[in-house]
């Protein structure tokens, strides 16, 4: 495949003459009314076909634009630039076309009031210029025998040869235009050194003004549309203008002809001119004739050609080409009787002859020097070349279109624009198109897709026919799979409320434990007192017997001194002490095992306390437990219930 053109690249950033909007549909009827192969470009934009404009291609010879029933085509021109210049006080005069007068003929004075209010300083018709270019062409061509050659006031004829037909260079009439005759001429030898605008019925007029071959003579294209919307929609109070406006018969060049009937009546309709024009006609003619003309092998003396089928009265940026409007051609038809009229004393006068016509035609130029109205045109065909594809290329994009037959490569239906399927497979491989702007590919995926539409409507049903044949299994299968979901939710529940039960048995028998430990808690507590009191007894024990140790330890003294009356006294109080100095021990002893005994209640309330906080908790998971079993519980019936509803849905599907 060729290579994404540089073009392609920079899409959307067209600054041609003509150019596309967003009203574009991609219907390729631009493509097929064009006569320049690559000037229009079929993309994909988020999935839609757009046709874009390439400018180094496009001659602007407004095609698309008739053919366009979106209004998808735009023009541009220098009419903005022209009134914002004359609004700094840029000194411009204006050049018009006779056709201008033929469009409107009831508002040309007013318009051109307008402009004069505007600040336009001086106007002059380009029929005047006309009469010159007639003179130079017949000068020309009798002074280098010149024959068969090619006539050039139409821009887009020119600008069609130097793009698609270079061969043909040699063969374009090297003198000016009526516009470029009359602009040379107010610059040269009327020394006028305004900028000159041009208000002209053609969009390609701007190529021709902006070509550098023609030295800026001429800084506007202002074309009729474009000017007269502008002056409508800024209207300024102005008189009726009517001074400067002179005519010959060139003002009858914008007819279809006009350049052959005025050779005509100078030469007399001997001599031989090959009238052509219309988008198609024109360039398929050239493209036929080329060898012919390109050898001065046709016996005309030249080819008046013109790229509008029905001249400029007509032009690319006329309104009324839309309507063909009636009233056109006929006032230039009126312009036409006025320049012949046999009154009028001029070179166009029917009272004379051809040959006197054309000696006064000299007479009146013979002031004129032929080479200041001379041009040169510019080879521009490297930019529009049109690549061929090898045998190998053309087969990877007809493979691509799906174009595997004869008949397939040779449908030839147009929808693409293209005339062939073999053009449409070159411009692809050019990337002036894309494959899916090819109706048969698409129409022929449609049909795939709807094959595949079929047979997967096909696996459906086999399969949904094999299901109806296994169901009755399904559904017996689905049936005791849910029996057994059922049978295990019914256990769950039941396991889940005994364990409820027993816990709800521990948590009361906890409660009792719980009783039980606060009870031997008080009752140990209860003990310890107890204890204290017997630890207070045992004191008060040893106090005594203290004080009776003293008092035996007394007695033994004074028996000792009452001698044998005292002896039996002494052993009184020496068992008086013996028994004071046991209850001392005893309760020495009860106070040892008091202590200890203290010392293990306190441990065994410490110990009652640590019972309770085990017994709270244990009470604690207990409820937690009895209130999870309850959630487990509904959260059972919960599956029982939605178990019950899919088991029914399913059972509804297989009886459907």
């Amino acid at each position: 495949m060729a290579p994404v053109s540089d073009f392609e690249i920079i899409w959307g950033i067209s600054m041609g003459l003509v150019s596309t909007n967003e009203n574009c549909v991609g219907c390729n009827k631009c493509i097929s009314a064009c006569s320049c192969t690559g000037a229009n470009i079929a993309v994909e934009r988020d999935r839609q076909n757009v046709i874009e404009v390439n400018p180094d291609r496009c001659i602007a010879c407004g095609a698309c634009i008739d053919a366009c029933e979106h209004d998808a085509r735009e023009y541009v021109d220098d009419t903005e630039r022209f009134f914002e210049d004359l609004g700094r006080g840029q000194r411009i005069s204006v050049v018009i076309a006779p056709a201008f007068l033929a469009n409107y003929p009831r508002e040309y004075e007013k318009y051109l009031g307008m402009l004069k209010a505007y600040g336009v300083n001086r106007f002059i018709s380009v029929s005047f210029g006309a009469d010159i270019t007639t003179w130079g062409y017949i000068k020309y061509i009798t002074e280098n025998n010149y024959f068969g050659s090619i006539s050039q006031p139409c821009p887009a004829v020119v600008g069609y040869i130097e793009r698609y037909l270079p061969e043909l260079i040699p063969m374009l009439m090297p003198v000016q235009s009526p516009m470029m005759c009359a602009a040379i001429y107010m610059k040269k030898y009327m020394n006028v050194t305004d900028k000159l605008a041009f208000i002209s019925p053609c969009i390609a007029k701007k190529n021709e003004i902006d070509d550098p071959n023609n030295h800026g003579v001429v800084s506007y294209n202002l074309t009729f549309s474009k000017l007269v919307k502008y002056l409508n929609d800024h209207p300024v109070s102005a008189a009726p203008y009517t001074d400067e406006i002179e005519y010959g018969l060139g003002s009858i060049y914008p007819m279809p002809g006009g350049l052959k009937e005025n050779v005509y009546w100078l030469l007399g309709e001997d001599a031989l001119v090959r009238q052509m024009e219309g988008e198609h006609h024109m360039y398929e003619y050239l493209q036929r004739n080329k060898d012919r003309i390109k050898g001065c092998k046709t016996p005309y003396l030249f080819v008046d050609a013109l790229n509008c089928t029905n001249g400029c009265l007509y032009g690319t940026g006329v309104d009324n080409r839309k309507t063909m409007n009636e009233d056109v051609f006929m006032s230039i038809q009126k312009i036409r009787s006025d320049s012949k009229n046999e009154l009028r004393k001029s070179a166009w006068s029917r009272i004379n002859t051809p040959k006197k016509r054309l000696e006064a035609l000299n007479k009146q130029f013979a002031g004129l020097n032929l080479n200041d109205f001379v041009r040169k045109y510019t080879d521009r065909s490297a930019d529009c070349v049109v690549k061929e594809p090898s045998n190998a290329e053309l087969e990877a994009i007809y493979a691509k279109l799906h174009k595997d037959t004869k008949e397939k490569r040779s449908i030839d239906c147009g929808c693409c624009g293209y005339h062939s399927c073999h053009d449409m497979a070159v411009a692809i491989f050019n990337g002036f198109s894309h494959h899916h702007n090819c109706v048969h590919y698409i129409k022929d995926r449609a049909y795939e897709e709807k094959d595949k539409a079929i047979a997967l409507a096909d696996e459906v049903k086999l399969a949904r026919d094999e299901m109806n044949a296994r169901k009755g299994d399904f559904a017996a299968k689905i049936s005791e799979n849910f029996e057994k979901l059922s049978a295990s939710l019914d256990q769950i529940e039941k396991i889940s409320n005994e364990n409820s039960a027993h816990t709800e048995d521990i948590s009361e028998a906890m409660a009792r434990v719980d009783t039980f430990a606060e009870n031997l808690r008080n009752i140990i507590s209860e003990i310890g007192g107890y204890l204290e009191k017997l630890k207070a007894n045992d004191e008060n024990v040893i106090a005594i017997s203290n004080q009776t140790n003293l008092l035996a330890l007394n007695a033994s003294i004074e028996a000792a001194r009452a001698g044998e009356v005292g002896r039996g006294f002494a052993v009184v109080a020496e068992e008086i002490k013996k028994l004071a100095d046991e209850s001392k021990t005893t309760a020495d002893d009860s106070n040892k095992k008091n202590n200890g005994i203290s010392e293990t209640i306190e441990h065994l309330i410490e110990e009652s306390d640590k019972l309770k906080e085990i017994i709270e908790s244990v009470n604690t998971s207990a409820e937690s437990f009895v209130t999870s079993s309850g959630e487990a519980t509904a959260s059972v019936n919960m599956m029982r219930d939605v178990t019950e509803e899919v088991e029914g849905s399913l059972k509804q599907v297989f009886e459907d």
